[in-house]
Protein backbone atom coordinates (compact mmCIF):
# COMPACT_ATOMS: atom_id res chain seq x y z
CA UNK A 1 0.00 0.00 0.00
CA UNK A 2 1.25 3.33 -0.56
CA UNK A 3 -0.11 6.08 1.38
CA UNK A 4 0.36 9.77 2.33
CA UNK A 5 0.26 10.93 5.68
CA UNK A 6 -1.08 15.00 6.15
CA UNK A 7 -1.49 16.67 9.22
CA UNK A 8 -5.18 18.08 9.23
CA UNK A 9 -4.76 21.07 11.43
CA UNK A 10 -2.14 24.05 11.40
CA UNK A 11 0.58 21.68 11.92
CA UNK A 12 2.57 20.01 15.04
CA UNK A 13 -0.03 17.21 15.27
CA UNK A 14 2.74 14.65 16.02
CA UNK A 15 2.96 13.52 11.94
CA UNK A 16 6.73 12.42 13.33
CA UNK A 17 5.78 9.92 15.83
CA UNK A 18 3.15 8.82 13.16
CA UNK A 19 5.08 8.22 10.35
CA UNK A 20 7.51 6.10 12.92
CA UNK A 21 5.08 3.78 13.73
CA UNK A 22 3.72 3.44 9.95
CA UNK A 23 7.10 3.16 8.65
CA UNK A 24 7.71 -0.58 9.62
CA UNK A 25 5.21 -1.31 7.33
CA UNK A 26 6.05 0.79 4.42
CA UNK A 27 9.70 0.13 2.15
CA UNK A 28 10.44 3.48 1.27
CA UNK A 29 9.64 6.85 3.21
CA UNK A 30 10.12 10.06 1.27
CA UNK A 31 9.39 13.47 2.49
CA UNK A 32 7.74 15.59 -0.21
CA UNK A 33 7.74 19.19 0.76
CA UNK A 34 8.76 22.19 2.90
CA UNK A 35 12.48 22.97 4.46
CA UNK A 36 14.14 22.45 7.92
CA UNK A 37 11.50 24.80 9.40
CA UNK A 38 9.21 21.53 10.04
CA UNK A 39 10.67 19.66 12.96
CA UNK A 40 9.28 15.73 13.58
CA UNK A 41 9.95 14.56 17.33
CA UNK A 42 10.40 11.12 17.72
CA UNK A 43 10.93 9.06 20.66
CA UNK A 44 12.04 5.53 20.61
CA UNK A 45 13.25 3.15 23.31
CA UNK A 46 13.61 6.59 25.67
CA UNK A 47 15.67 7.98 23.19
CA UNK A 48 14.32 11.40 21.55
CA UNK A 49 14.99 12.82 18.09
CA UNK A 50 13.85 15.86 16.50
CA UNK A 51 14.45 15.23 12.67
CA UNK A 52 14.05 18.44 10.51
CA UNK A 53 14.51 17.03 7.09
CA UNK A 54 15.67 13.69 7.29
CA UNK A 55 12.29 11.42 7.05
CA UNK A 56 11.79 9.45 10.34
CA UNK A 57 11.67 6.45 8.89
CA UNK A 58 15.54 6.68 9.25
CA UNK A 59 15.52 5.42 12.68
CA UNK A 60 14.23 1.68 11.36
CA UNK A 61 16.47 -0.15 10.35
CA UNK A 62 16.20 -1.44 6.34
CA UNK A 63 14.22 1.41 5.55
CA UNK A 64 15.12 3.82 2.47
CA UNK A 65 14.79 7.43 2.92
CA UNK A 66 14.37 10.05 0.45
CA UNK A 67 14.17 13.97 0.28
CA UNK A 68 12.41 14.53 -2.99
CA UNK A 69 12.04 17.73 -5.75
CA UNK A 70 8.99 19.33 -3.84
CA UNK A 71 11.90 19.58 -0.59
CA UNK A 72 13.71 22.96 0.06
CA UNK A 73 16.71 21.68 1.54
CA UNK A 74 19.52 23.05 3.53
CA UNK A 75 22.59 21.65 2.95
CA UNK A 76 24.66 22.85 5.84
CA UNK A 77 21.69 21.85 8.63
CA UNK A 78 21.71 18.50 6.55
CA UNK A 79 25.12 17.65 7.36
CA UNK A 80 24.54 18.51 10.46
CA UNK A 81 21.45 16.18 10.95
CA UNK A 82 23.29 13.02 9.58
CA UNK A 83 25.90 14.05 11.84
CA UNK A 84 23.44 13.78 14.35
CA UNK A 85 22.32 10.57 13.44
CA UNK A 86 25.90 9.09 13.10
CA UNK A 87 26.81 9.88 16.56
CA UNK A 88 24.08 8.20 17.46
CA UNK A 89 24.92 4.73 15.44
CA UNK A 90 22.01 5.51 12.91
CA UNK A 91 23.36 4.69 9.33
CA UNK A 92 22.33 6.73 6.48
CA UNK A 93 24.69 5.73 3.65
CA UNK A 94 22.94 3.46 0.95
CA UNK A 95 19.32 4.79 2.81
CA UNK A 96 19.23 7.98 2.29
CA UNK A 97 18.64 9.65 -0.88
CA UNK A 98 18.38 13.44 -2.24
CA UNK A 99 16.39 14.75 -4.71
CA UNK A 100 18.89 16.55 -7.56
CA UNK A 101 16.11 18.88 -8.41
CA UNK A 102 15.15 19.88 -4.94
CA UNK A 103 16.36 23.63 -4.71
CA UNK A 104 18.58 24.94 -2.25
CA UNK A 105 18.24 27.00 1.04
CA UNK A 106 20.95 29.92 0.94
CA UNK A 107 22.06 32.24 2.99
CA UNK A 108 20.59 35.04 1.60
CA UNK A 109 17.02 33.31 1.86
CA UNK A 110 17.58 32.98 5.63
CA UNK A 111 18.62 36.90 5.98
CA UNK A 112 15.70 38.07 3.10
CA UNK A 113 13.37 36.12 5.35
CA UNK A 114 14.41 37.46 8.97
CA UNK A 115 14.37 41.07 6.87
CA UNK A 116 10.88 41.12 5.42
CA UNK A 117 9.51 39.61 9.12
CA UNK A 118 11.36 42.56 10.61
CA UNK A 119 9.64 44.84 8.18
CA UNK A 120 6.00 43.75 8.24
CA UNK A 121 3.55 45.42 9.95
CA UNK A 122 1.85 42.16 10.43
CA UNK A 123 3.63 39.46 11.01
CA UNK A 124 3.36 36.13 9.71
CA UNK A 125 5.81 34.36 12.56
CA UNK A 126 8.05 32.70 10.01
CA UNK A 127 10.68 30.56 11.56
CA UNK A 128 13.17 32.81 9.05
CA UNK A 129 14.74 29.44 7.72
CA UNK A 130 14.70 30.95 4.05
CA UNK A 131 12.17 28.48 2.98
CA UNK A 132 9.71 31.09 1.17
CA UNK A 133 12.70 32.91 -0.45
CA UNK A 134 13.98 29.92 -1.87
CA UNK A 135 10.55 28.65 -3.00
CA UNK A 136 10.12 32.37 -4.66
CA UNK A 137 13.60 31.91 -6.09
CA UNK A 138 12.38 28.58 -7.49
CA UNK A 139 8.80 30.10 -8.87
CA UNK A 140 10.82 32.92 -10.56
CA UNK A 141 13.15 30.18 -12.29
CA UNK A 142 16.30 31.82 -10.28
CA UNK A 143 16.88 29.14 -7.82
CA UNK A 144 19.95 27.36 -7.05
CA UNK A 145 19.52 23.23 -6.93
CA UNK A 146 20.95 20.20 -5.50
CA UNK A 147 22.68 19.39 -9.17
CA UNK A 148 24.21 22.69 -9.01
CA UNK A 149 26.10 21.95 -5.91
CA UNK A 150 28.23 19.59 -7.63
CA UNK A 151 28.91 21.67 -10.76
CA UNK A 152 31.36 24.74 -9.73
CA UNK A 153 31.15 26.74 -12.58
CA UNK A 154 27.55 26.55 -12.56
CA UNK A 155 26.73 27.26 -9.24
CA UNK A 156 29.60 29.98 -9.22
CA UNK A 157 27.52 31.71 -11.89
CA UNK A 158 24.15 31.98 -10.82
CA UNK A 159 25.25 32.73 -6.84
CA UNK A 160 27.32 35.81 -8.34
CA UNK A 161 23.78 36.92 -10.98
CA UNK A 162 21.57 36.44 -7.74
CA UNK A 163 23.60 38.37 -5.19
CA UNK A 164 23.83 41.64 -7.08
CA UNK A 165 20.27 41.95 -7.17
CA UNK A 166 20.09 40.25 -3.26
CA UNK A 167 22.78 42.96 -1.73
CA UNK A 168 20.48 45.95 -2.79
CA UNK A 169 17.89 44.26 -1.38
CA UNK A 170 18.85 43.47 2.59
CA UNK A 171 21.04 46.74 2.64
CA UNK A 172 17.41 48.28 2.73
CA UNK A 173 16.74 46.19 6.08
CA UNK A 174 20.67 47.12 7.27
CA UNK A 175 21.49 43.28 7.07
CA UNK A 176 24.39 41.95 5.47
CA UNK A 177 24.96 38.21 3.39
CA UNK A 178 28.27 36.09 3.40
CA UNK A 179 30.44 36.94 0.37
CA UNK A 180 30.88 35.51 -2.88
CA UNK A 181 34.04 33.30 -2.01
CA UNK A 182 32.80 32.05 1.27
CA UNK A 183 29.28 31.04 -0.11
CA UNK A 184 31.09 29.40 -2.79
CA UNK A 185 33.40 27.33 -0.84
CA UNK A 186 30.82 26.17 1.73
CA UNK A 187 28.39 24.95 -0.77
CA UNK A 188 30.85 23.32 -2.41
CA UNK A 189 32.16 21.54 0.42
CA UNK A 190 28.32 20.79 1.34
CA UNK A 191 27.91 19.54 -2.31
CA UNK A 192 30.66 17.15 -2.19
CA UNK A 193 29.93 15.78 1.47
CA UNK A 194 26.42 15.03 0.05
CA UNK A 195 27.91 13.60 -3.39
CA UNK A 196 26.80 9.75 -2.57
CA UNK A 197 23.12 10.75 -1.56
CA UNK A 198 22.06 12.44 -4.27
CA UNK A 199 20.38 10.94 -7.56
CA UNK A 200 17.21 11.26 -9.47
CA UNK A 201 14.78 10.27 -6.98
CA UNK A 202 11.56 10.51 -9.12
CA UNK A 203 13.24 7.86 -11.23
CA UNK A 204 13.94 6.19 -8.22
CA UNK A 205 10.99 6.10 -7.07
CA UNK A 206 8.70 4.55 -10.13
CA UNK A 207 11.64 1.83 -10.37
CA UNK A 208 10.68 1.03 -6.76
CA UNK A 209 6.71 1.10 -7.77
CA UNK A 210 7.67 -1.50 -10.26
CA UNK A 211 9.22 -3.81 -8.00
CA UNK A 212 6.10 -3.49 -5.50
CA UNK A 213 7.58 -2.00 -2.87
CA UNK A 214 5.50 0.27 -0.55
CA UNK A 215 6.15 4.07 -0.64
CA UNK A 216 5.12 6.80 2.81
CA UNK A 217 4.68 10.13 1.48
CA UNK A 218 5.96 12.14 4.64
CA UNK A 219 4.21 15.75 4.69
CA UNK A 220 5.34 18.59 6.45
CA UNK A 221 3.24 21.47 8.93
CA UNK A 222 -0.57 20.80 8.15
CA UNK A 223 -3.24 21.18 5.63
CA UNK A 224 -4.52 25.13 7.24
CA UNK A 225 -0.88 25.97 6.31
CA UNK A 226 -1.04 24.95 2.58
CA UNK A 227 -0.56 28.11 0.62
CA UNK A 228 -3.58 27.34 -1.80
CA UNK A 229 -5.90 25.83 0.58
CA UNK A 230 -4.56 27.48 4.32
CA UNK A 231 -5.00 30.97 6.31
CA UNK A 232 -3.52 32.64 3.63
CA UNK A 233 -1.16 35.02 4.08
CA UNK A 234 -0.53 33.37 7.68
CA UNK A 235 0.66 29.94 5.79
CA UNK A 236 3.81 28.40 4.51
CA UNK A 237 5.46 28.29 1.04
CA UNK A 238 4.30 25.04 -0.30
CA UNK A 239 1.70 22.87 -0.87
CA UNK A 240 0.86 20.64 2.12
CA UNK A 241 -1.73 18.53 1.17
CA UNK A 242 -2.15 15.29 -0.38
CA UNK A 243 -2.11 16.84 -3.40
CA UNK A 244 1.30 18.40 -2.81
CA UNK A 245 2.92 14.97 -1.95
CA UNK A 246 2.62 14.05 -5.42
CA UNK A 247 3.67 16.97 -7.25
CA UNK A 248 6.70 17.49 -4.14
CA UNK A 249 7.33 13.72 -5.14
CA UNK A 250 6.53 12.53 -8.32
CA UNK A 251 4.07 10.06 -7.80
CA UNK A 252 1.01 10.71 -9.48
CA UNK A 253 -2.60 10.35 -7.12
CA UNK A 254 -3.19 7.22 -9.10
CA UNK A 255 -0.96 5.57 -7.19
CA UNK A 256 -1.72 6.59 -3.60
CA UNK A 257 -4.00 3.77 -1.86
CA UNK A 258 -4.72 5.35 1.34
CA UNK A 259 -4.08 9.08 2.91
CA UNK A 260 -3.75 8.83 6.56
CA UNK A 261 -4.67 12.82 8.34
CA UNK A 262 -3.37 13.36 11.90
CA UNK A 263 -5.02 15.16 14.20
CA UNK A 264 -4.54 16.56 17.84
CA UNK A 265 -7.17 15.67 20.33
CA UNK A 266 -7.11 19.58 20.42
CA UNK A 267 -6.24 21.95 18.66
CA UNK A 268 -2.98 24.21 18.12
CA UNK A 269 -0.87 26.69 16.49
CA UNK A 270 2.34 28.50 16.00
CA UNK A 271 2.78 31.86 14.54
CA UNK A 272 -0.24 34.51 13.64
CA UNK A 273 -3.48 34.45 12.54
CA UNK A 274 -7.16 33.29 13.67
CA UNK A 275 -7.39 30.50 15.30
CA UNK A 276 -11.41 30.56 16.54
CA UNK A 277 -11.28 27.72 19.45
CA UNK A 278 -8.30 29.40 21.02
CA UNK A 279 -8.32 28.98 24.73
CA UNK A 280 -6.45 30.35 27.41
CA UNK A 281 -7.54 27.76 29.96
CA UNK A 282 -6.07 25.25 27.98
CA UNK A 283 -2.91 26.54 26.78
CA UNK A 284 -2.25 27.31 30.37
CA UNK A 285 -3.12 23.74 31.46
CA UNK A 286 -0.96 22.33 28.27
CA UNK A 287 1.95 24.62 28.63
CA UNK A 288 2.19 23.77 32.85
CA UNK A 289 2.38 20.27 32.05
CA UNK A 290 5.82 21.26 29.92
CA UNK A 291 3.66 20.68 26.66
CA UNK A 292 3.43 22.40 23.22
CA UNK A 293 6.18 23.95 22.80
CA UNK A 294 7.49 23.79 19.08
CA UNK A 295 10.71 21.21 18.25
CA UNK A 296 12.40 23.61 15.51
CA UNK A 297 11.85 26.96 17.01
CA UNK A 298 10.56 26.51 21.45
CA UNK A 299 8.19 28.63 20.89
CA UNK A 300 5.03 28.01 22.70
CA UNK A 301 2.06 27.05 20.44
CA UNK A 302 -1.41 28.69 21.17
CA UNK A 303 -3.57 25.80 22.13
CA UNK A 304 -7.60 25.61 21.67
CA UNK A 305 -10.85 22.95 21.72
CA UNK A 306 -10.74 20.65 18.99
CA UNK A 307 -12.25 21.93 16.07
CA UNK A 308 -13.94 19.78 13.71
CA UNK A 309 -15.19 22.48 11.21
CA UNK A 310 -11.07 22.57 9.79
CA UNK A 311 -10.80 19.44 10.21
CA UNK A 312 -13.57 17.92 8.69
CA UNK A 313 -12.42 20.45 5.47
CA UNK A 314 -9.14 19.11 6.04
CA UNK A 315 -10.76 15.44 5.48
CA UNK A 316 -12.26 16.45 1.94
CA UNK A 317 -9.69 18.53 0.73
CA UNK A 318 -6.86 15.65 1.21
CA UNK A 319 -9.17 12.75 0.57
CA UNK A 320 -8.54 11.42 4.05
CA UNK A 321 -9.58 7.99 4.64
CA UNK A 322 -7.48 7.16 8.15
CA UNK A 323 -7.44 9.25 10.88
CA UNK A 324 -4.80 9.29 14.07
CA UNK A 325 -5.64 11.28 16.72
CA UNK A 326 -2.32 12.15 18.65
CA UNK A 327 -1.71 13.74 22.27
CA UNK A 328 -5.53 11.95 23.66
CA UNK A 329 -3.22 12.07 27.26
CA UNK A 330 -3.13 15.96 26.95
CA UNK A 331 -6.48 16.01 28.26
CA UNK A 332 -6.70 13.32 30.85
CA UNK A 333 -7.02 15.75 33.81
CA UNK A 334 -10.15 17.43 32.86
CA UNK A 335 -13.58 17.43 34.01
CA UNK A 336 -15.48 18.72 30.77
CA UNK A 337 -14.20 19.18 27.08
CA UNK A 338 -15.40 21.08 24.48
CA UNK A 339 -15.53 20.66 20.83
CA UNK A 340 -16.37 23.13 17.97
CA UNK A 341 -19.07 21.57 15.66
CA UNK A 342 -19.93 25.01 13.52
CA UNK A 343 -18.96 28.19 13.72
CA UNK A 344 -21.63 31.22 14.42
CA UNK A 345 -21.15 34.85 12.66
CA UNK A 346 -24.10 36.96 14.24
CA UNK A 347 -27.01 34.44 14.18
CA UNK A 348 -25.91 32.33 11.12
CA UNK A 349 -24.63 28.95 11.64
CA UNK A 350 -21.12 28.43 9.39
CA UNK A 351 -20.08 24.83 8.78
CA UNK A 352 -17.06 25.51 6.86
CA UNK A 353 -14.38 27.68 7.27
CA UNK A 354 -14.86 30.77 5.67
CA UNK A 355 -11.33 31.47 3.32
CA UNK A 356 -12.08 35.05 3.57
CA UNK A 357 -9.55 35.98 6.25
CA UNK A 358 -11.56 38.79 8.03
CA UNK A 359 -14.47 36.42 7.90
CA UNK A 360 -12.84 33.70 9.65
CA UNK A 361 -11.47 36.25 12.62
CA UNK A 362 -15.40 37.02 13.60
CA UNK A 363 -16.86 33.54 13.82
CA UNK A 364 -17.34 32.24 17.12
CA UNK A 365 -17.02 28.43 17.74
CA UNK A 366 -20.12 26.62 18.73
CA UNK A 367 -19.22 23.88 21.13
CA UNK A 368 -20.70 20.52 22.11
CA UNK A 369 -19.44 19.70 25.67
CA UNK A 370 -18.11 16.06 26.59
CA UNK A 371 -17.71 14.50 29.68
CA UNK A 372 -13.61 13.77 30.67
CA UNK A 373 -12.50 10.87 31.45
CA UNK A 374 -10.20 12.46 34.32
CA UNK A 375 -8.18 9.65 34.55
CA UNK A 376 -4.45 8.99 33.00
CA UNK A 377 -4.26 7.32 29.36
CA UNK A 378 -0.46 6.88 29.05
CA UNK A 379 -0.61 3.33 30.11
CA UNK A 380 -3.43 2.46 27.38
CA UNK A 381 -2.10 0.15 24.87
CA UNK A 382 -5.21 -0.86 23.24
CA UNK A 383 -8.82 1.13 22.75
CA UNK A 384 -10.65 -1.06 25.32
CA UNK A 385 -7.88 -0.41 27.71
CA UNK A 386 -9.27 3.41 27.70
CA UNK A 387 -11.75 4.86 29.84
CA UNK A 388 -15.40 4.67 28.46
CA UNK A 389 -15.84 8.47 28.42
CA UNK A 390 -12.33 9.03 26.11
CA UNK A 391 -13.63 6.23 23.94
CA UNK A 392 -16.92 8.18 23.39
CA UNK A 393 -14.52 11.13 22.94
CA UNK A 394 -12.65 9.86 19.94
CA UNK A 395 -16.11 8.09 18.38
CA UNK A 396 -17.46 11.59 18.16
CA UNK A 397 -14.48 12.81 16.53
CA UNK A 398 -14.45 10.00 14.21
CA UNK A 399 -17.68 10.77 13.10
CA UNK A 400 -17.73 14.69 13.41
CA UNK A 401 -14.70 14.45 10.59
CA UNK A 402 -15.84 11.82 8.55
CA UNK A 403 -12.98 9.31 8.71
CA UNK A 404 -12.41 5.89 10.15
CA UNK A 405 -10.39 5.91 13.30
CA UNK A 406 -7.16 4.23 12.46
CA UNK A 407 -4.53 5.22 14.99
CA UNK A 408 -4.49 6.91 18.44
CA UNK A 409 -1.43 8.00 20.69
CA UNK A 410 -1.89 8.49 23.79
CA UNK A 411 2.18 9.52 24.94
CA UNK A 412 5.61 10.39 23.15
CA UNK A 413 7.18 7.02 22.97
CA UNK A 414 6.48 4.35 19.96
CA UNK A 415 4.96 1.66 22.53
CA UNK A 416 2.11 4.72 23.34
CA UNK A 417 0.80 4.10 19.97
CA UNK A 418 -2.08 1.80 18.62
CA UNK A 419 -4.27 0.62 16.09
CA UNK A 420 -8.12 0.93 16.51
CA UNK A 421 -9.13 -0.85 13.07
Amino acid sequence: MNSILVGAQWGDEGKGKIIDVLARDHDIIVRSQGGNNAGHTVEVGGQKFVLHLVPSGILWKGKICVISNGVVLDPISLLEEIEQLHQRKIVTRGRLFISESAHVVLPYHRVLDAGREQAKKGRIGTTKRGIGPTYADKAYRIGVRVSDLLQPEILKEKLRSRLAEVRLVVARYGLTIPTLPSMLKDYLEAGEKLRPYITNTTVMLHRAIDEKKTILLEGAQGTFLDIDHGTYPYVTASNTTSGGACTGSGIPPTMIDSVVGVMKAYTTRVGEGPMPTYSDFLSDTLHGMKREFGATTGRARRCGWFDAVITRFAQRVNGIDRLAVTNLDGLDTLEEIPVCVSYRIGKKEIIDPPSDLALLAKCQPAYRVFRGWETDTSGARSFKDLPKPARDYLQALKKLVGARLNIISVGAGREQTFFYE
